[in-house]
C-alpha cells in the first residue's frame, strides 16, 4: 500500500511562515457561510418606456438580475431578450449574464440598463406566446421611432397603422386623427398620415394579438429587420457598416447590405487591436489569400463588442444547446474565455412546448384593449380551488336536455340508480331492452367556480373539463367553434387551443368505482361474448355516426335553398335506409346480449349464447342494401362537386363541420357504411378463430364471413379511390397556395414533419408527399391555422441521397429535384427510413407514369417565386402589403387535425397508417384513474382517427373531450407506480400520463392492440394498384 506523501502548500513554496491552525470554532462546527452582501438597488428600462427598480446581491450575477425581469414580467421565452447600458466608455454593452453585476457597472444609481430584444428570429412564428410578440412588437415600434429599422412610405404607413389598431381599436376618424396628433411613430409621420388612415379602415374586428402577429409579418421582411449596425472600415478605408443576424455576418454601406457570410461559410472569427477577422472555409473558385477579409473599426473594444455578439448570435441560432464551458488553463491562458450562456433558440422552443403553462392576462400600456395573456406555470392541484364532488353547473343546458344528470347531480354508487352497480370493475350493465334513462331532471347548481375554471371549451361552465396544461384551454373537438364566450381579457387566440390539449376530466359529478362497490353479480367469460360485446358497442357507435348524415345534417344543412334538391333525395335515398336497418339489427343486438348475460332464464338452456346466426341474418340483409352502398361513393362526388359550384353551400358545411356532433371530417361520415363492412369481417374472422368447429354457432360464423368477405370484395376498389380521395379534399382544407390538389390520378402518400435546411438554419415544415411531387409548407397563425405553401418538387427525375456526413445534421438526407435541391432532417432515424422509403417508392411510381406532374401550386404563388429563388423564400418590399394575410376571409379553425397533430408531435403518417385505422376502430366503457387520487371514473371511449373521444355515456351525442395518439406510448404499468388493479394500461406522451381500466383480459387486449395501430406507424407498402383509374 503507497503512503501518501505530505504534499507542501502554497504558502509553504513561497515562504510564508507555517500556520498553527488555531480555531475558534469549537469541534464539529463549519465556518459560517459567506453573507450575500448588501442589496443594491438597479433601474431597468422596460419595452414600454416604464422603469422597474430591482434589488440584487453585491455579489450576484448579470443572470440574477435577468432573471428577475423575466420573472417580473411573467416571460417564458426571455432568452430572446437581454440587458443593455452604456459602460464608462459611453459604448453600449449587453449585460454579461456569467459576470458579477457590480463589476459590470461601476455607477448602478447612475445607470439604467434597457430591456430589448437581443436575438432577432428569422420567422415570428417561432416565438409560441402571445407576451413574446408583444414585447417584440414594441420593439419594433421604438426601431421605427428611432429610425433603425427603415423602409420606404407605403410599409410604414401599413406597419403604423397595425400599432394604431393595436393601441386604440377599430378606427374612428376623430380619435383616429387626434391619436396620431398626440404620438409620433416614425420621423416623417404627418406625410404619411392620410396612408395611415386608410390603412387603419381595413383592420376592423382585429384584436391587439393580431395587430402583432401582422406587425411582425410585414417587419421580418424588411432589409433592416433586427440590424445594429457596427461602424468599421474597409481596407481601402471605405466607410461600411459591420451587423449580425441569424444567417451569419452581414456587411452594409448606409442601410443597404452589399454583402453576406453566412455561418456555414465562416470558418473562424477573430479580432487584433482594432482588426476585425473574418476567416472563410476554402472555395475552389477562389485563390487562398482571398479566405481572410479585415475590417478595421473605431478601437479595440469596439472590435471586441461585436465578436461578443457574434460569438452569442452564432450559438443561439445554430447549435442543438448551450456550449460547455471551457477548462481553465493551468499556467497560460490565451485567447477569451467568453462564452454563450444561456439556452438555445431550438432549446427555448422544446422547454415551451414540452412545459405546461396557463395563460393569464398581463397589461399593455399603451392599449386601449386589454385582452391579453401571459403564461404562468400552472399551480399543483392543492392550490387550486375545488368544486364540490358531485355537482354539475346547471349552466349546461345540454346536459339537462341530453337527460345524462341524475337527481341532485349525483349517483350513489352501488345504489339501484347506478349503472355501475353489481359490475366487476365499476362498469355499467350490459343492454336492457326498452330502458331509458329520465330525460326530465336537472342538475343542481354548481358552487361558484373560480375564474381559471370558466373556459371549459366543449362542455359551456361545466366542471367536467377544467383548461388543459399543456396549452392552456380544452380540448375542441375536430376545432370546433362552440366553445364557451370569451371571457374577460381572453383573445381569439386562447380560444384556440393546441391539439396537444388532452381530457383531464376531473372527479365532479362522476362516479367514483372503489373496491368495495365493485360487483357481485357473476356475468359470462367465454371470449365469444366479449366479441359479441364489442360487435354491440360499435354498433352503436356506427348508428350515431350514421345519424350525424341523416339527422344532423339534413336539420342544419338541408333546409337550406343552397342545397341542391338532386343532393338532398341523393343523401336521403343513399342512407335512410341504412340507417333504419342498422337501428333493427342493433336493437336484435341488444336483446341477446341481454339474454347471454342471464337476465332471463333463457341462458340456462344455452339458446342465445351465440351470435352468429344474427350476423349471418344481418349480413344477408345488407347484401340486399349493396346498391345503396355503391351510391356512398357518389355522394361524397356529388358534394364536392356542389361544394366547388356553390360557396354558400361550402359555407354550411364548413359551418356544419364546427358543430360538435361533426368531431370528424364529414366525409368520413359519408364513408362510414363501407368501413363497417371492414369491421364486420374482422369481427367474424376472430369469432371463427375462437370457436372448434363442432361448436353450433361455428357454422353461421363461418358462413356470415364468406358472404361479407364477398361483399368486402366487392367494394373494395371503390373503396381504396374514395378514402384516397376524402384524404385529398381534407388536406385541402388544411392547405392554402394551391388551385387543386384532388386531380385524377394523384395519390396521397405521407405528410408529416422534417426539418429544411437553410440559409437560416434548421426550420421546422410541414411536407406532403403525393404520388407525383413533394409539397413543403409552413404552420400559419391565422384563424384557421392553415399550413402555407412554400413550393414543391416533382418527382419525376428526382433522386435522394442521405447527407448526414456531409451537412453534420442528425439524420439528414438531400433531395435532387429538376429545378432546386432540398437538404432536411428527420427527428430520428425511423422517421427518416419511412420518409426514404417512402421517398424513393413515389419516384419509382413517378418514373413509370406519363412524365412530369403538372404544377401544383397557384398562380399566384408560383409568379412571386422564380426557381432561383428556390429555398430562399423572400419576398420584395414593394409586395408586404398585397401579401397580407386576411384574417376575416379565413375558414374556421382547423386546430386538431391530423396534420396538426403531426406538426406539434414532430412525427409523420402514411396512407397506409389510415388505412390501417380505418379497421382498428373500436368503442366501449373505460375506466379512468383520477389524477391525484385512487378514484376511477368511468367513461365511453369511441377510438378512431388516431384519437380517444371521450363521452359520459354511449347515449351522448357528441364527445367531451378527445386525446390524439400520435406520438404517445401505450405500456403497462410497472410496479413502482402502485396501480393495483387488473387490466389497466398507461398513455405516456412526455409530461402526460393516463390510466385506463377495461372489464376482461379480451377487452384490454383489444385496446392495445388498436392504440398500438396509432401510436406506432404500420410498415409501408404501396396502397393498392394505380392503373386503375379513379372516378373522379
Amino acid at each position: 500500500m503507497v503512503e501518501p506523501v505530505d504534499r507542501p502548500s502554497a504558502g509553504q513554496r513561497l515562504g510564508a511562515p507555517d500556520s498553527f491552525g488555531i480555531s475558534t470554532l469549537e469541534p464539529g462546527q463549519r465556518p459560517p457561510a459567506m453573507t450575500p452582501g448588501r442589496q443594491v438597488s438597479i433601474r431597468v428600462q422596460m419595452l414600454d418606456d416604464t422603469q422597474e427598480v430591482f434589488e440584487v446581491s453585491q455579489r450576484s450575477l448579470g443572470k440574477a438580475l435577468f432573471d428577475l425581469v423575466c420573472a417580473h414580467l411573467n416571460l417564458v421565452e426571455g432568452d430572446y431578450f437581454g440587458l443593455e447600458y452604456q459602460d464608462h466608455r459611453k459604448m453600449t454593452v449587453w449585460l454579461d449574464l456569467l459576470k458579477p453585476t457590480l463589476k459590470q457597472i461601476r455607477r448602478p444609481k447612475n445607470t439604467i440598463l434597457r430591456f430589448v430584444v437581443k436575438f432577432f428570429p428569422p420567422d415570428h412564428t417561432q416565438l409560441l406566446e402571445e407576451l413574446t410578440r408583444y414585447l417584440f412588437a414594441l420593439q419594433i415600434k421604438h426601431d421605427l421611432a428611432s429610425g433603425r429599422l427603415t423602409c420606404n412610405d407605403s410599409t410604414a404607413a401599413l406597419l403604423v397603422s397595425h400599432i394604431v389598431q393595436s393601441e386604440m381599436g377599430d378606427f374612428d376618424e376623430v380619435q383616429s386623427w387626434q391619436h396620431l396628433l398626440h404620438n409620433k411613430y416614425i420621423p416623417d409621420q404627418d406625410a404619411l398620415r392620410d396612408k395611415i388612415t386608410e390603412n387603419h379602415r381595413k383592420h376592423v374586428g382585429q384584436t391587439p394579438a393580431e395587430s402583432d402577429y401582422q406587425l411582425l409579418e410585414i417587419a421580418r421582411r424588411l432589409e433592416m429587420y433586427g440590424v445594429r449596425l457596427h461602424p468599421a472600415k474597409d481596407r481601402e478605408g471605405t466607410k461600411l457598416s459591420l451587423a449580425v443576424a441569424h444567417t451569419g455576418v452581414l456587411v452594409l454601406q448606409g442601410h443597404t447590405k452589399i454583402n453576406a457570410f453566412n455561418w456555414s461559410k465562416i470558418r473562424k472569427l477573430s479580432f487584433k487591436r482594432k482588426r476585425f477577422l473574418i476567416k472563410l472555409r476554402p472555395d475552389l473558385n477562389q485563390s487562398a489569400h482571398h479566405d481572410t477579409l479585415e475590417f478595421v473599426m473605431a478601437s479595440r473594444d469596439c472590435c471586441k463588442i461585436f465578436w461578443k455578439i457574434c460569438v452569442e448570435y452564432h450559438a443561439f441560432f445554430r447549435l442543438f444547446e448551450e456550449p460547455k464551458p471551457k477548462p481553465k488553463p493551468v499556467l497560460f491562458t490565451r485567447g477569451s474565455s467568453f462564452r454563450f450562456s444561456g439556452r438555445t433558440q431550438k432549446q427555448v422552443i422544446d422547454y415551451v412546448k414540452d412545459s405546461e403553462f396557463k395563460k393569464v392576462p398581463f397589461e399593455r400600456k399603451h392599449s386601449k384593449i386589454q385582452s391579453s395573456f401571459y403564461p404562468q406555470p400552472s399551480l399543483p392541484r392543492s392550490q387550486v380551488p375545488k368544486e364540490s364532488a358531485m355537482s354539475v353547473d346547471q349552466s349546461d343546458s345540454r346536459l339537462g336536455r341530453r337527460g345524462e344528470s341524475t337527481k341532485g347531480g349525483q349517483e350513489e354508487p352501488g345504489s339501484a340508480a347506478s349503472p355501475a352497480a353489481g359490475r366487476p370493475n365499476g362498469f355499467q350493465d350490459g343492454p336492457v331492452p326498452g330502458a331509458v334513462e329520465s330525460r326530465g331532471q336537472r342538475s343542481n347548481p354548481a358552487r361558484p367556480q373560480h375564474a381559471e375554471h370558466l373556459n371549459t371549451g366543449v362542455l359551456s361552465g361545466s366542471p367536467s373539463l377544467p383548461d388543459s396544461p399543456a396549452a392552456g384551454g380544452p380540448v375542441l373537438v375536430n376545432g370546433s367553434g362552440q366553445s364557451a364566450p370569451l371571457g374577460l381579457g381572453q383573445s381569439p387566440e386562447d380560444q384556440q387551443p393546441s391539439p396537444l390539449t388532452s381530457p383531464l376530466l376531473t372527479d365532479a359529478g362522476y362516479v367514483r368505482t372503489d373496491d368495495e362497490d365493485e360487483a357481485r353479480r357473476k356475468f359470462p367469460t367465454d371470449k365469444a361474448y366479449f366479441i359479441a360485446k364489442e360487435l354491440l358497442t360499435t354498433e352503436r357507435t356506427f348508428l350515431k355516426d350514421l345519424e350525424v348524415i341523416t339527422v344532423s345534417f339534413p336539420s342544419l344543412v338541408g333546409k337550406d335553398e343552397a342545397l341542391p334538391e338532386s343532393l338532398r333525395s341523393l343523401v336521403s335515398a343513399s342512407y335512410d335506409p341504412v340507417h333504419s336497418f342498422h337501428l333493427a339489427f342493433l336493437k336484435e343486438v341488444e336483446q341477446r346480449l341481454a339474454l347471454w348475460e342471464g337476465r332471463s332464464n333463457a341462458h340456462i338452456k344455452g339458446d342465445y349464447q351465440r351470435i352468429g346466426d344474427l350476423m349471418l341474418k344481418n349480413i344477408q340483409g345488407l347484401k340486399q342494401l349493396t346498391v345503396h352502398l355503391q351510391r356512398h361513393s357518389e355522394v361524397l362526388l356529388e358534394v364536392e362537386r356542389s361544394c366547388r359550384t356553390s360557396r354558400r353551400l361550402e359555407g354550411l358545411c364548413r359551418d356544419f363541420e364546427q358543430q360538435k356532433v361533426c368531431y370528424l371530417p364529414l366525409n368520413i361520415f359519408l364513408l362510414r357504411p363501407l368501413h363497417r363492412l371492414l369491421h364486420y369481417k374482422l369481427i367474424l374472422e376472430r369469432l371463427c378463430k375462437h370457436y372448434p368447429p363442432t361448436h353450433e354457432d361455428f357454422r353461421d360464423s363461418r358462413a356470415a364471413l364468406a358472404d361479407v368477405s364477398e361483399m368486402v370484395v366487392q367494394l373494395h376498389g371503390t373503396m381504396i379511390k374514395m378514402e384516397n380521395f376524402q384524404k385529398l379534399l381534407e388536406l385541402k382544407k388544411d392547405l392554402t397556395g394551391i388551385d387543386n390538389l384532388a386531380v385524377p390520378g394523384r395519390e396521397f402518400i405521407r405528410l408529416g414533419c422534417l426539418s429544411k435546411l437553410s440559409g437560416k438554419g434548421l426550420q421546422q415544415r410541414m411536407f406532403f408527399l403525393f404520388s407525383d411531387c413533394l409539397v413543403y409548407t409552413s404552420r400559419g397563425m391565422t384563424p384557421a391555422n392553415q399550413f402555407k405553401v412554400h413550393g414543391q418538387l416533382p418527382l419525376y427525375d428526382m433522386t435522394i441521397r442521405e447527407s448526414e456526413a456531409e451537412w453534420g445534421v442528425p439524420h439528414s438526407f438531400t433531395l435532387f429535384g429538376q429545378r432546386q435541391s432540398l437538404v432536411v432532417a428527420a427527428s430520428s432515424s425511423s422517421e427518416m427510413e419511412k420518409w426514404v422509403e417512402d421517398i424513393r417508392m413515389a419516384i419509382d411510381l413517378a418514373e413509370q407514369s406519363s412524365g412530369p406532374s403538372t404544377d401544383l401550386l397557384s398562380s399566384s404563388l408560383t409568379d412571386s417565386k422564380s426557381p432561383e429563388e428556390g429555398g430562399l423564400e423572400q419576398e420584395s418590399e414593394e409586395e408586404l402589403s398585397a401579401s397580407r394575410t386576411s384574417l376575416e376571409r379565413q375558414a374556421p379553425h382547423r386546430g386538431n387535425t391530423t396534420v396538426h397533430v403531426c406538426w406539434h408531435r414532430n412525427t409523420s403518417v402514411s396512407m397506409v397508417d389510415f388505412s390501417v385505422a380505418v379497421e382498428n376502430q373500436l368503442s366501449g366503457n373505460l375506466l379512468r384513474k383520477f389524477k391525484n387520487s385512487n378514484g376511477w371514473q368511468k367513461l365511453w371511449v369511441v377510438f378512431t382517427n388516431f384519437s380517444l373521444f371521450f363521452y359520459k355515456s354511449h347515449q351522448d351525442d357528441y364527445p367531451l373531450a378527445s386525446l390524439p395518439l400520435l406520438g404517445y406510448s401505450v405500456t403497462v404499468p410497472s410496479e413502482s407506480e402502485n396501480i393495483h388493479k387488473d387490466y389497466v394500461f398507461k398513455l405516456h406522451f412526455k409530461s402526460h400520463v393516463y390510466y385506463f381500466r377495461s372489464e376482461s383480459e379480451y377487452t384490454f387486449e383489444r385496446w392495445m392492440e388498436v392504440i398500438r395501430s396509432a401510436t406506432c406507424s404500420s410498415s409501408r407498402a404501396v396502397p393498392h394498384s394505380r392503373k386503375d383509374p379513379h372516378p373522379y
